[in-house]
């Protein structure tokens, strides 16, 4: 059964111990020739598009032929399909007896279970154990249900296995009845089975008691009452009915339901992902099977029935929901998730009577109309078109922010609101006739008690976006209007008596009257009351009350989506006392900092009127009411303030929390250092060996000096140690001098380590082998789950999902440079990064090859002279080998590959559990080591039988049967080092008659399966077929959901493709599934009348792990990812496990795999909805009642992007995954149904950050905006000065009192730097507790010094601007930038595409207005926020490495220039035309009918964004902003000269000043639309270039006009510069606006090509594949090509201004270096070279670099004589021009 190559003997984890292996390891690649290509149309799949990602579905179902959704049923006979199965292999058969086919061949139950002569396949499953069925009894059982219902076989050899497997796990550590007791338990019938829960939501009890005719359900449909006072009765009885029924069953019925649950599950595909539907299809043949008419069935149904009738169709259902058919292929259908039924609406169809009660037949009759054993032979004919209905709808809109969270917007506007109107008594003073002034106490209460109303209506908004979400249908809307009613007349008691008050007051002359008074008090505690209630009460539990109430009709809502797991009492305290702080904390400090610091600003600008100014149009009624418009962006910028520093104490005390937490559980270098390692052998035996269990026949220090010296060992291996190293790390064995016995010696390293000399010496210092000996050492101090031996531990699987990532890097992937930007190669970075293991792996090789060379005789002392040898070493120290023989390039490889995120990397840091199970096993059983003697073979075999059945290595390779011969080869080796890994793959079949669809299967295949002789692949153990093509999502659940019915055990481990493992970390296996709970089960039954009582603790869903990012010394970018990492997955993770907020995050997280594939798998797959899969898992698990908890002692290793762009990708695909998150039904129900403080604490770690970072951007503009407004008041009217004594100075009479505004505009930016660098706070005390304080200045030092903070606030607006295009536009899509190092130089052009929308665009428009306020209002504290905006604007080039070499640069401007421009006479990819239309279409949309050519790729488009979303961002928005700054500009205006004499109207220069480049733009497009229709015709064909001439000349002309009128504008002013910056900022604002409209309301749909945009230039319309649109086009391009010309000349100018920002580094010497070093963090010396050009390289650079860095000095030149001269010159120009001064 052994692969042919390697030898039972040799080791299969290393690949270099067979010498014969070598040469033959390739032989199976030779058979390439002849069998060119197996599978028809591969190419079809690589050369479409090679960054299509993981949505390929659309190529992917490319030849499907044509598909009718409702064909004939296949003509073939069964037999027919089913014949042509492989013979399977398998080592022993059954005989011919017992099968259906006749044919002994196609016997193959076990599944491949060791070596022949292996003992019994599931040992714990033995005649000997008094088990309750023989294991062939239970085959018997499967056979049978495959007969009766037409299961596949492999898919019943594969459930069988997996069910054995199971009974094995758990038998092996209680008695096998109680086993399979408790699994029948855990999946039908227990207290925590989701089946029983479902069967009481759904109200089948009552369906089944008493028949179709009486079922209350249905009753409720036909409105007859009376039946409802008695069900929530019987449901008591019910239950106990339920329990007897179970506890009566015998143990034959049990196991049948188990495996038919099994094989229902087992080929239910997609069906998977819809858990209550399964266990409908469940409960439906369950009923067929105990009727008499299946019993009496003799002759079996055909094979794949079940799949054909029953999955097949709800397969078609959801795949046609999201794909139509054009032309025979399969695409994308442009629908958004409101449309679109995806598996949460059809799995909500079964939770209520009257939804199962909508299926209906094709004979319209309903299926529950029928007896249950008659229902599942009538499922092929269910209509379930009919069935589905949304539940649910996710729109796009902001309103889910406040139905989810409506209690986070009541508790911080109704706090704000009672602060802010307590401390505005001048707002609502009443002026009595003679100007006396009167403040009303009744008034003040009532006005006050107003918050109460705000948080009505907040409820109330909340409530009517709530009810679009919901479909009115029968179990939702009662409620909701119920709540409406209530909510109406709160709002009547909390506001009606405010008119009631000040209409008395007002008439009043000065005295309260004590009626007034006492309402006004009883209306400020009611309304204190309902702001309480609001604040606290989740709104899904008010008025019926969806989460505890008693009625049957609420009970499935209860059970699937609000059964949180209870927290005990200490955490559920430390949970309140949390919040508790917070708020506390919070609202103090907001009273005193932020209120009472506006009181005095709100006193002094009320009452503020503007005297003597005046404009043309409005006279004084604008210009008078200035600081009432700048008092109310103050209200706001206040209140976005508020909101902030609950995010700020909430980090602080989170982070206290959390430290106080790791110092309970023992976990920080502040408990006494030096102890940790003497005390560690005395700890790995305690806490690592299962020592209870052993007969003490050997001293611990024995067993312990097995265990550390294996960890020392593969350290070694892995090249961390050298010998010298290892040596004073290992035990020895010493002569003890007398007797001749040997006695073990500790090393020094335990022993010395009081003596602080002595420590630097074990391992390198800082480097990665002191880093894991420390952590192993430090996770052993605290408490562990007691481990149970390793024959009784259960049994576990890894999996991992992968789709292209690399598996091994190859030798040209090395040693070779990417392109000319990169100017390192692979392998010398990585030598950089661990120069010491890379000595070690050196040394390694060179002892190596001599041994090799003495074998091969050439003597290696041939040439003695030192040069001589120095200079043959040369080779090792480059390139790791000198021989070119493939043993030695693969050593470098796996080295280099063990050292970047690879497949194998994974693969082999994961297969360390194998050996931690050996080696535990050996340890802990010296007895097994005697019983084989000298025998290594055999003993080896026996330790790899157990760790076979102890774990389980799955990778899910969907793409591997499309693998080219590089990533075959690479997987065959992967293969043969470890023959136990076991891959999940795809394989399809073309289909059998020309237009049916191809066959897909599972197929399974591991290092055991033999080859093929025809095809060179090897055969599959289980080959299953697939209803149809799997991967309809974003493609990782998907594959994961096809893999899945491969895992086996009790446990599984999610591992993402880029991850590692250590060994001393899998020794901790044992102690992390301890974490379940399960180790020491009751021995009560679960059904029996009092022993049920024992099983009712939740169950643990999810065990969490840390991740320690292997990319954090990379330097900045890398330390900022891992940091992220440290305070996200440790930190936080570390207190919300406690309190029971943690989710679940993805990797390395132990699921518990029985209860997460119950409930619909370990990840949610809806196409973009559910974008960051696994977190959906989580939340799927916490609201149906399953535990999630954190471990401090286990970890494993996780590698993160490196470049800039990569990390901002990721970071981009966080915020888009967040957006859709705030859509999904999940949040909905936690928002809404959760607890206040479990509420606030699941808010502020997850939705809460993003929204946070939301409103820090929203702070920053506001607070801009709120500065123009100063300035402008500021720079226009007087100002009070004070003298020291606080009297007003002489010379001021009439002046304003600013004073207060501007102490708390400090304050404002004191607010939000305070909150930006929050951000760094759990870092540096996450380092301080468990590195010391020393590296955590060191660690936070060097980020500040590497720019970190502005890296922090660029990512800020990324989150921010993901997340809000998401929630408006949809469609997670951005452009990809590429993976590899970040050593790579990007160009100018593409950071600028990537960056502009996203954040260069705001940072560029803020900019301006910032140099506004500092001409107008300096104050020294602005220096921050000048620092914070350029980060928006140049992050993305100072975080590129080699930025500031001069060279590159120029070469950059000559690049940038060119991708301006290109793209007109011909396409081009990557050009600004292409980037601007890819831009604009996410509000177009494209073109649905598929016009013309075929490249137009028809992959899954982004929805055209509905109008509700785009009118508020792209149309109201927009013009808001322009109308502020006009309004700012027209009171600037307002005041007369010094000569007295007011100016011209302001609205008219700023409008011909706007709209004047637009009107020039227009003029000069028609005169060249004109040219071109007539000369292009002629002159295209002869001179190809005629498109780009012509779009040249209007593309300058546009600038040139741009300029002209700024400079208009400059001479308008009378060279005032504050003025003219004003008004370039309306201008830009007003432009803004125009080109918003125009784009969301003016244009059609995009096409897919731009073929348009060529006829436009060229003037040739025909033959561009326009159809019927050639005459509507023009008229469209017209309007486009205007915006589009504003566009590119604003974006020409941005780029420049951006350049001219980054030039004045180049111009110091070393610049680059010393950028390099803050980059990288690498000394000069060991920086990465130059890159080597040839001469004729050179020589173009130098000719290029003269050129354009002629051109661009004669720019900058110009540039600053178009600004600075007018400036310096002002007093001497004067025009005479009687126009301009009327403008």
């Amino acid at each position: 059964m052994y692969p042919q190559s390697s030898s039972p003997t040799a080791d299969h984890a290393d690949p270099f111990t067979s010498a014969a292996g070598g040469p033959r390891r390739y032989v199976y690649s030779d058979n390439d020739s002849d069998n060119v290509d197996p599978y028809g149309r591969r190419d079809t799949y690589a050369s479409d598009s090679s960054n299509n990602g993981l949505n390929d579905t659309e190529r992917y179902y490319d030849h499907n032929g044509n598909y009718d959704p409702y064909a004939q049923p296949d003509t073939d006979s069964d037999v027919d399909i089913y014949g042509q199965r492989y013979p399977p292999a398998s080592s022993e058969s059954l005989g011919p007896s017992r099968m259906g086919v006749s044919d002994s061949t196609a016997t193959a139950w076990a599944e491949y279970a060791g070596p022949p002569g292996a003992r019994e396949a599931y040992p714990a499953w033995s005649a000997e154990r008094q088990i309750p069925l023989s294991k062939e009894e239970i085959e018997d059982i499967f056979l049978d249900l495959t007969q009766k219902f037409g299961f596949q076989r492999d898919s019943m050899r594969n459930m069988f296995d997996f069910l054995m497997q199971l009974l094995d796990s758990r038998a092996s550590r209680m008695s096998p009845n109680q086993a399979l007791l408790t699994l029948h338990a855990d999946y039908i019938g227990g207290e925590h089975a989701n089946y029983r829960k479902w069967y009481f939501a759904a109200q089948l009890d009552l369906d089944d008691a008493v028949g179709h005719v009486q079922n209350p359900g249905l009753q409720r449909l036909n409105r007859r009452a009376g039946a409802r006072s008695s069900n929530e009765k019987s449901l008591a009885t019910a239950m106990e009915r339920w329990r007897q029924a179970m506890n009566n069953m015998s143990q034959y019925d049990r196991l049948r339901q188990i495996a038919l649950y099994l094989l229902c599950w087992g080929e239910a595909a997609q069906v998977r992902f819809v858990p209550e539907c399964l266990c409908f299809i469940f409960k439906c043949a369950d009923d067929y099977y105990r009727s008499p008419e299946c019993q009496n069935k003799m002759e079996p149904v055909p094979e794949g029935l079940y799949l054909k009738s029953v999955i097949k169709p709800l397969y078609r259902f959801i795949r046609d929901q999201g794909y139509e058919v054009v032309d025979g292929r399969f695409v994308r259908r442009e629908r958004d998730h409101a449309d679109i039924i995806g598996y949460d609406d059809v799995n909500q169809l079964f939770w209520y009577p009257e939804g199962i009660a909508r299926i209906i037949l094709t004979d319209k009759t309903r299926l529950v109309d029928l007896p249950p054993p008659h229902r599942f032979m009538k499922f092929h004919s269910i209509d379930w078109n009919r069935a589905f209905f949304k539940t649910y709808y996710e729109k796009r809109s902001f309103g889910h922010l406040l139905v989810n969270f409506n209690r986070i917007w009541v508790i911080h506007v109704s706090l704000y609101w009672f602060y802010t109107a307590f401390n505005s008594p001048k707002v609502y003073q009443i002026t009595l006739p003679l100007n006396k002034v009167y403040n009303s106490p009744a008034l003040s209460w009532s006005v006050t008690a107003l918050g109460g109303a705000v948080a009505t209506i907040i409820m109330i908004a909340a409530t009517l976006a709530e009810f679009s979400y919901i479909p009115t249908t029968w179990n939702n809307t009662s409620h909701l209007s119920r709540r409406l009613l209530f909510l109406f007349i709160t709002l009547g008691l909390t506001c009606g008596p405010t008119f009631y008050i000040a209409i008395a007051e007002s008439n009043s002359d000065g005295t309260t009257s004590s009626l007034a008074l006492i309402l006004g008090i009883v209306q400020f505690f009611i309304s204190v009351v309902a702001t309480l209630l609001f604040a606290t009460m989740p709104s899904g539990r008010m008025f019926g009350d969806r989460v505890a109430g008693k009625s049957r009709k609420y009970l499935a809502s209860q059970t699937f989506t609000a059964s949180y797991p209870g927290l005990h009492a200490k955490a559920r305290l430390g949970s309140m006392a949390l919040w508790a702080l917070v708020f506390g904390c919070k609202a103090t400090e907001s009273y005193f900092f932020l209120t009472l610091s506006f009181r005095d600003p709100i006193a002094v600008m009320v009452g503020m009127k503007i005297q003597g100014c005046s404009d043309r149009y409005f006279g004084s009624s604008l210009c008078t009411n200035q600081a009432a418009f700048t008092l109310a962006i103050m209200y706001v910028m206040d209140l976005v303030l508020f909101f902030l520093d609950t995010f700020l104490w909430y980090i602080i005390w989170n982070t206290v929390f959390s430290i106080a937490r790791s110092f309970l559980l023992g976990l920080s270098i502040w408990t006494p250092w030096k102890d940790i390692y003497t005390r560690l052998p005395k700890r790995i035996y305690a806490k690592l060996l299962a020592t209870r269990d052993m007969e003490v026949k050997y001293k611990p220090k024995v067993l312990v000096s097995q265990i550390w010296n294996a960890i020392i060992i593969s350290m070694y291996r892995e090249h961390l140690l050298s010998i010298e190293h290892v040596q004073k790390l290992l035990y020895h064995q010493v002569d003890s001098g007398h007797d001749g016995k040997r006695s073990l010696r500790a090393p020094p390293f335990f022993i010395s380590q009081s003596d602080k000399g002595f420590k630097g010496e074990f391992f390198p210092s800082g480097s990665e082998a002191e880093r894991r000996i420390s952590f192993f050492a430090q996770s052993l101090t605290t408490a562990v789950p007691e481990p149970l031996p390793v024959d009784a531990m259960p049994a576990f699987t890894v999996l991992t999902p992968h789709y292209s990532e690399k598996i091994l890097l190859s030798l040209r992937e090395i040693i070779r440079e990417e392109d000319q930007n990169t100017r390192v190669t692979l392998l010398e970075y990585l030598k950089q990064l661990h120069p010491v293991e890379w000595d070690n792996f050196v040394k390694d090789t060179k002892i190596l090859a001599e041994e090799s060379a003495m074998f091969n005789g050439t003597s290696p002392f041939g040439t003695d002279e030192k040069g001589q040898s120095k200079m043959d070493d040369l080779p090792f120290y480059c390139i790791g080998f000198k021989s070119a023989a493939p043993e030695f390039t693969l050593r470098t490889r796996i080295w280099a590959s063990l050292r970047a995120q690879t497949l194998y990397r994974t693969v082999s840091g994961m297969m360390n559990y194998a050996k931690a199970i050996k080696l535990l096993y050996r340890v802990e059983n010296p007895e097994v080591v005697q019983q084989f003697g000298g025998n290594t073979d055999k003993l080896e075999r026996e330790l790899e039988r157990m760790a076979r059945r102890k774990f389980k290595f799955v990778v899910s390779m969907q793409r591997y049967s499309k693998f080219n011969k590089e990533e075959h080869e690479n997987a065959e080796f992967l293969l043969r080092a470890y023959p136990d890994l076991q891959i999940a793959y795809l394989d399809e079949e073309s289909p059998r008659k020309e237009g049916g669809e191809s066959r897909l299967f599972s197929a399974l295949i591991d290092g055991h399966s033999e080859f093929i002789p025809e095809t060179g692949r090897r055969r599959p153990n289980f080959r299953i077929e697939l209803p149809g093509n799997p991967i309809l999502g974003d493609g990782k659940s998907d594959n994961q959901n096809h893999a899945i019915i491969f895992y086996r055990g009790e446990y599984l481990q999610l591992i993402d493709a880029n991850q590692d493992n250590y060994l001393e970390e899998c020794l901790k296996i044992r102690n992390i599934l301890g974490e379940f709970e399960e180790y020491s089960v009751s021995t009560q039954s679960p059904y029996a009348q009092y022993g049920h009582k024992e099983f009712k603790t939740s169950p643990v869903a999810i065990v969490g792990a840390r991740e320690y990012i292997f990319s954090e010394n990379i330097g900045i970018l890398g330390d900022l990812a891992a940091g992220k990492e440290q305070t996200f997955g440790t930190l936080s993770a570390r207190a919300w496990a406690w309190i029971g907020g943690k989710l679940h995050y993805g990797h390395p997280d132990f699921l518990n795999a029985l209860y997460m594939n119950t409930r619909g798998g370990v990840s949610k797959a809806q196409k973009g909805l559910h974008l960051n899969e696994d977190i959906y898992a989580g939340m799927n698990a916490f609201g149906r009642g399953g535990r999630i908890k954190h471990t401090e002692y286990y970890q494993c290793g996780k590698g993160r992007d490196l470049g800039f762009g990569t990390i901002l990708n990721f970071q981009t695909k966080i915020g888009t995954g967040m957006g859709e998150q705030m859509l999904s039904r999940e949040y909905y129900y936690m928002g809404t149904q959760l607890p206040v403080d479990r509420f606030l604490t699941f808010y502020y770690g997850h939705p809460g950050f993003h929204i946070n970072n939301m409103l820090v951007i929203l702070a920053v503009q506001c607070f801009i905006v709120t500065m123009v407004f100063l300035g402008t008041l500021n720079s226009s009217i007087l100002v009070c000065q004070y003298s020291s004594t606080g009297t007003v100075l002489p010379g001021m009479d009439g002046c304003y009192n600013l004073t207060p505004v501007f102490d708390w505009i400090h304050r404002c930016i004191i607010s939000i730097f305070l909150v930006f660098m929050i951000a760094f706070l759990p870092l540096f005390i996450q380092e301080l507790v468990e590195r010391g304080t020393g590296r955590a200045i060191i660690r936070l030092g060097k980020q500040f010094m590497s720019l970190s903070p502005i890296f922090e606030v660029f990512s800020t607006q990324i989150y921010t601007h993901s997340i809000i295009s998401n929630l408006t536009f949809g469609g997670a899509r951005y452009i990809a930038t590429g993976r590899g190092f970040a050593t790579t130089r990007i160009s100018f052009s593409i950071l600028f595409s990537r960056f502009a929308g996203p954040s260069i665009y705001l940072g560029m428009r803020t900019l301006i207005s910032l140099l506004y306020v500092t001409m107008a209002l300096w104050t020294p504290y602005l220096i921050y926020f000048w620092i914070s905006i350029l980060a928006l604007c140049v992050a993305p080039f100072l975080f590129n490495p080699h930025q500031f070499a001069f060279a590159d640069f120029v070469i950059d401007y000559r690049e940038f220039l060119r991708w301006m421009s290109r793209g007109n006479s011909r396409s081009h990819n990557n050009s600004w035309i292409g980037y601007c239309r890819l831009s604009r279409t996410m509000i177009t949309g494209y073109k649905k009918k598929k016009l013309g050519l075929p490249s137009d790729k028809m992959s899954g488009d982004v929805p055209r964004a509905g109008w509700r979303a785009v009118i508020f961002s792209e149309v109201i928005f927009p013009i808001v902003m322009a109308v502020l700054f006009t309004i700012a500009y027209v009171f600037v205006k307002s005041f007369p000269d010094t000569t007295g004499q007011f100016p011209p109207n302001p609205l008219i220069r700023i409008a011909i000043i706007a709209l004047g480049p637009i009107v020039w733009n227009a003029a000069v497009l028609l005169m060249q639309f004109i040219v071109s229709i007539f000369l292009g015709p002629m002159m295209d064909p002869t001179f190809p270039k005629f498109g780009s001439v012509m779009a040249s000349t209007a593309h300058f002309l546009g600038v040139v006009g741009m300029m002209c009128f700024f400079e208009f504008l400059w001479f308008l002013e009378a060279w005032n510069a504050s003025h003219a910056v004003l008004g370039i900022i309306a201008v830009i604002a007003i432009q803004r606006a125009i080109h918003k409209v125009l784009i969301a309301v003016f244009l059609s749909r995009e096409f897919k090509h731009d073929e348009t945009n060529r006829a436009w230039w060229t003037g040739r319309w025909y033959g561009r594949g326009l159809g019927s649109h050639v005459m509507s086009q023009p008229a469209r391009e017209f309007i486009v090509k205007i915006i589009e010309l504003s566009l590119w000349s604003s974006d020409l100018l941005i780029g420049h201004f951006l350049l001219f920002m980054l030039t004045p580094p180049i111009l110091f010497p070393y610049a680059d270096r010393l950028h390099a070093m803050l980059l990288f963090w690498l000394r000069p010396s060991k920086q990465i070279r130059a890159p080597l050009y040839s001469l004729k390289q050179k020589k173009q650079r130098r000719w290029i670099i003269i050129k354009y860095g002629t051109l661009y000095v004669i720019v900058v030149v110009v540039f600053t004589a178009l600004i600075v001269l007018p400036a310096v010159f002002r007093n001497s120009i004067h025009f005479n021009c009687t126009l301009c001064n009327n403008l």
